[in-house]
């Protein structure tokens, strides 16, 4: 008689069983112990090694030793984020927000930015510590490093100091790319012959002495997306080269006003335009917003991709735009001498610059003039003849639209708005693709009335959508915490400065605050100072206000081309108005503002990164000269110095200061020599020489020089 087949169990079923007994046996089991409690026949054993994998991928179960699984309750496990430091600690927040330290040993296969289970081990004086249990997901696809050859052999070494292994990268596996050069790769497998994983080459990026292939460098490494898949080309190519008669019709016609969009020399995308008219009881500003909304619907392709970038973001040399160039400089930018449909928002002010009224509709303009930040200082602020003349029909108009601008900003004064005027760094690069000088991005007058314009247009949006009640995305910028304050109080105390921190922080006491370093030496790392203890922006359907503006109401609107928080505002705003059911629910939108806010961390952290790079290639050929600085934060390991000559910052290593020994104090704002007592703290001004420039980790390492 024949024995019959047992018959192999649902996956489902199984998957249930699996974690029955983890819950009835409270304790880790080996892989065998499962195979012989569950009865699992050999023929039928890979396919439960699998579905076992499978539950440790998802967190359901943990991987503690080779053969060993467990439960994540019986290890106090959690989900969450991992930060590598590149010293080789980590830090891991998780899901409930708590932040748990893992030592260099317990980082495990893990790698920066990757979804990990870690379990808490401890609770010390600083708060928990930790050992990674498994890597749930990989968020890092590629590997940048430079590709070097060892005998025979080739080998990645990556770039990221994070990263530590090296790739053994073999023969039919490395493609065209050259040795010395950096390359993208990903891992094909865990170990290799080398004792390190084995990779493959997926890209050359080009010589390492060339500026555009470290900017690619960045892109890869931070996974920032750049082509346009096939579906929304098609679209695109669907799209009108020109705005098309029949999609004028119904808007308001602005076309005779005088309006003007203002921006930087390099700028290629106008998403807003200007126009103030003086009337008999005072002033009337036109902000025109391009209106994408009209050629990218929901959930269309170009909608989805504009959605997964989440912003434009900008480098000295590039742009990767969050639309296509159809799009982005051209359909929907508003360019002078043609016709742009957008959207209004048309406010009354009075002659001391108070809101008496608000419109808002769909239009279509036609720019007069594509002015920059710089011939608008000219005009009126330099009072520059040529250029007045140059464009003496719109002078009366800009004129009129300083005098608003000021007004509207005495107003956000008054409430307590900040200004903290932090200098960004300017890239200047020369036509054989050579870093001339890194100098502070000016700001002037004419940057600040297209500012007021604009957080003025934001501002009467999202206080027109809450009346109606609809959701939408707001820009909040929540309370400080007074802790962190009083954390920075003990700094302007070391500095000579007393600051009493009250109970409830308000936006008029930092302000306050700003204006005792107002024209000082040191009033820009102040100002970098308080901003750090401020908490960041995101976006939320959850209106908390926005503390850095002063404002109960307040989202983005106005940069549709190359913000999508702004497009879902421009969603929101056209449904209000044609009194139709809202495009987004509340839930919807809170998905949406945790992404989009991730999005804009990613892009910044992209293009800090860069500007880090070019530092130390602009810093190369400098070694040995000596600069002025500004002691910009301290550390146990040395201080960072921020020159005044150039926008570059170094660091100044312990290891280097050998005059002394010398110990971080406990307020972590000096380091004082152990014998001599001579003290490096914040804020203090001093003068350094160029030690050391590393072009693989982009260290600029300083030395100080006795004055």
């Amino acid at each position: 008689m024949k024995k019959k087949k047992k018959k192999k169990a649902k996956p489902s079923y199984l998957e249930e069983e699996i974690l029955s007994l983890f819950e009835s046996k409270k304790k880790p089991l080996l892989l065998r112990e499962l195979y012989h409690l569950l009865n699992i026949p050999k023929p039928e054993r890979q396919a439960f090694r699998e579905l076992v994998r499978k539950l440790c991928e998802e967190g359901k179960l943990v991987q503690i030793r080779k053969r060993k699984f467990g439960l994540p309750s019986q290890f106090s496990a959690k989900k969450g984020k991992i930060r590598v430091h590149p010293d080789g600690f980590a830090f891991v927040e998780t899901e409930d927000g708590e932040t748990v330290f893992i030592p260099p040993r317990k980082v495990g296969k893990a790698l920066d930015g990757d979804l990990v289970l870690v379990q808490i081990e401890k609770i010390a004086k600083k708060g928990p510590e930790g050992r990674v249990l498994s890597v749930l997901e990989r968020k890092r696809k590629y590997i940048v490093g430079y590709l070097v050859k060892r005998n025979k052999f080739f080998f990645l070494e990556p770039e990221d100091p994070r990263i530590p292994f090296e790739l053994y990268i073999p023969k039919k596996r490395r493609g065209k790319a050259l040795p010395n050069h950096l390359v993208v790769a990903k891992i094909i497998q865990g170990s290799s012959e080398f004792g390190v994983p084995m990779g493959e080459v997926l890209k050359d990026l080009g010589d390492p002495e060339d500026i555009n292939t470290h900017i690619w460098a960045v892109i890869y490494e931070q996974d920032l997306p750049f082509e346009l898949p096939h579906q929304a080309k098609k679209e695109l190519m669907k799209l009108p080269d020109e705005v098309r008669e029949e999609d004028k019709v119904g808007r308001v016609d602005l076309r005779e006003l005088p309006f003007v969009t203002i921006d930087g020399e390099n700028a290629r995308d106008f998403d807003d335009a200007i126009c103030v008219r003086e009337t008999s009881k005072g002033f009337k500003l036109y902000v025109a917003i391009a209106d994408v909304s009209h050629y990218v619907p929901m959930n269309s392709f170009l909608d989805k991709d504009a959605y997964l970038r989440g912003t434009s973001v900008y480098f000295p040399t590039m742009v990767i735009p969050m639309f296509p160039e159809k799009l982005s400089n051209h359909l929907c930018s508003l360019k002078p001498y043609v016709d742009r449909l957008v959207m209004v928002v048309e406010i009354d002010y009075t002659k001391g610059g108070k809101v008496k009224g608000k419109k808002f509709y769909e239009g279509v303009i036609r720019s007069k003039a594509r002015l920059t930040y710089t011939e608008v200082k000219r005009m009126l602020i330099d009072g520059d003849k040529e250029v007045i003349e140059k464009y003496k029909e719109l002078y009366p108009m800009l004129n009129s639209a300083l005098e608003l601008s000021q007004l509207i900003r005495a107003q956000r004064t008054k409430k307590g708005s900040l200004d903290f005027d932090l200098p960004e760094p300017e890239i200047l690069i020369n036509l054989e693709g050579k870093i001339e000088n890194i100098i502070k991005r000016e700001r002037n007058p004419a940057h600040m009335l297209i500012e007021d314009f604009m957080i003025a247009a934001n501002v009467a949006v999202a206080e027109f959508l809450t009346d109606l009640d609809y959701p939408f995305l707001y820009r909040v910028h929540e309370e400080p915490d007074p802790n962190k304050l009083r954390e920075l109080s003990e700094i302007f105390l070391s500095l000579g400065y007393s600051i009493d921190i009250p109970e409830e922080v308000t936006p008029s006491f930092i302000q306050e605050l700003l204006k005792q370093f107002e024209g000082k030496p040191i009033e820009h790392l102040f100002n970098h100072l308080v901003l750090r203890s401020l908490k960041q922006a995101r976006y939320s359907p959850e209106n908390v206000g926005h503390f850095g503006l002063a404002e109960t109401h307040y989202c983005h609107f106005t940069s549709p081309i190359r913000r999508y928080p702004d497009l879902v505002v421009h969603r929101v705003l056209k449904r209000a108005l044609r009194k139709r059911k809202p495009p987004y629910t509340y839930e919807e939108l809170l998905v949406m503002g945790k992404h989009l806010s991730e999005r804009e961390r990613k892009a910044e952290e992209a293009e800090r990164d860069v500007v880090k790079r070019l530092q130390a290639f602009f810093m190369q050929d400098k070694v040995g000269q000596e600069f002025h600085g500004i002691i910009s934060g301290v550390s146990a390991f040395g201080f960072f110095v921020d020159l005044e000559d150039y926008m570059v910052s170094g660091v100044v290593r312990v290891i280097d200061l050998v005059d002394d020994v010398y110990i971080l104090d406990e307020k972590g704002i000096s380091l004082i020599g152990k014998n001599s007592g001579k003290v490096y703290q914040i804020g203090q001004r001093i003068k350094v020489k160029l030690k050391k420039v590393d072009l693989r980790r982009f260290y600029i390492d300083f030395v100080p020089v006795e004055e």
